[in-house]
């Protein structure tokens, strides 16, 4: 679909657009977006929580944090687009406070925002009069029918129900569950075996668990909707927990690296770290970043088989992959969910304190911002 351009005369289809964008239906948020260029070429869209860019004290902060996102992303103009319900009490208070916050910090950058009001089964512009926009907006069913909706839901694009529904990954049944846990302990056991016996018997017990992760992967391709077994899956969760295997998962999954993650976990020397740096800076590099191919789902597949079948709250790994994958994809809220959920996990995990710092500081895949 082309979501490149959007009129601004035509509020129905970018407000069609933003739950898709999202990947869930917000409610009580203040979402920006950025329009690129003389067309109005869609470009980031970003959502905050409405109660923190309403508040008095920190809410023009935000607004301008929002600002300096969209800057970076060559906005040109923006929308705001504000949800909330009027029937609870103090909504018309937050709204016009989040507008006029966001109006302010918006105004030198862009010229100004358009704001667009969501809620109690309608939309209006907000300062529409009613020959524009009725008293209680137009309804919402208009935004079914607009071709901005068609052609996402034709190209696959399903919303969740809220925020928290996107990241939702549903535990596996206890049996499984339990058959994953012997496994991983037993696999854990012979990496305290390796590492006692010596550096060749951890590189042998490394390139095993990456063997396994190319295999469970070729088997979700070859099969998709059938997971692996149980134990193969505890046993990769015990090779994800060491970083080398891990990061030798990362660079497998990115384009063009061969047999570089084996030859990272052999000979871990200079020429194959900075090998490994240079193929993790081309994801976000407008020059050389690809788009994730069709192998990713796939590999987000068994990666969610792993946390659905894995310690409840040990998962800072798979997890931390999965919101590199998302946000590789351009899937930022996704992407963020999960990574927030491996720092409840882990709140020191080391690559997931990265990416978040990423996601806070708006930085987004290569092939995104190259543009057309």
């Amino acid at each position: 679909m082309e979501t490149d351009v959007l009129l601004l005369a035509e509020p129905r289809e970018l407000l069609a657009l933003v739950p898709h964008l999202l990947g869930f239906h917000p409610h009580d948020s203040a979402v920006v977006v950025s329009l690129r260029g003389a067309r109005g070429r869609l470009g980031v869209v970003a959502r905050v929580d409405l109660d923190d860019v309403a508040d008095q004290r920190h809410g023009p902060q935000v607004a301008r944090s929002l600002a300096a996102h969209l800057d970076r992303d060559g906005a040109r103009r923006a929308v705001l687009v504000v949800y909330s319900d009027p029937d609870v009490p103090g909504a018309s208070g937050r709204v016009q406070a989040a507008a006029s916050h966001v109006a302010e910090a918006f105004d030198v950058p862009f010229g100004g925002v358009d704001v667009l009001l969501v809620g109690g089964g309608g939309y209006r512009c907000l300062d529409c009069d009613e020959a524009c926009c009725p008293p209680d907006g137009h309804p919402l069913d208009d935004l079914r029918s607009t071709r901005a909706n068609a052609e996402m839901v034709l190209a696959g694009s399903v919303v969740a129900p809220s925020r928290g529904a996107v990241a939702r990954i549903p535990a596996a049944p206890e049996p499984a569950r339990r058959a994953a846990a012997r496994a991983r302990r037993r696999r854990a056991a012979t990496h305290a075996k390796a590492v006692a016996t010596g550096p060749d018997a951890v590189a042998r017990w490394r390139l095993e668990q990456l063997a396994l992760w190319r295999r469970l992967v070729a088997g979700a391709t070859a099969a998709p909707g059938v997971g692996p077994a149980p134990a193969l899956l505890g046993r990769l969760e015990a090779g994800l927990a060491d970083r080398r295997v891990r990061d030798a998962v990362l660079v497998a999954l990115l384009p063009g690296t061969g047999t570089l993650a084996e030859r990272a976990l052999t000979r871990a020397g200079l020429d194959e770290d900075g090998e490994v740096r240079d193929a993790v800076g081309r994801l976000v590099d407008p020059a050389t970043a690809d788009a994730p191919g069709d192998d990713v789902r796939p590999a987000e597949s068994v990666l969610e088989a792993v946390v659905a079948h894995g310690r409840r709250r040990g998962q800072a790994p798979a997890l931390t992959l999965l919101g590199l994958l998302a946000w590789w994809r351009g899937d930022g809220a996704r992407g963020g969910l999960l990574v927030d959920r491996a720092l409840t996990d882990e709140p020191d995990y080391r690559l997931a304190r990265l990416l978040r710092g990423a996601l806070d500081a708006g930085l987004a895949p290569g092939w995104v911002t190259r543009g057309p």
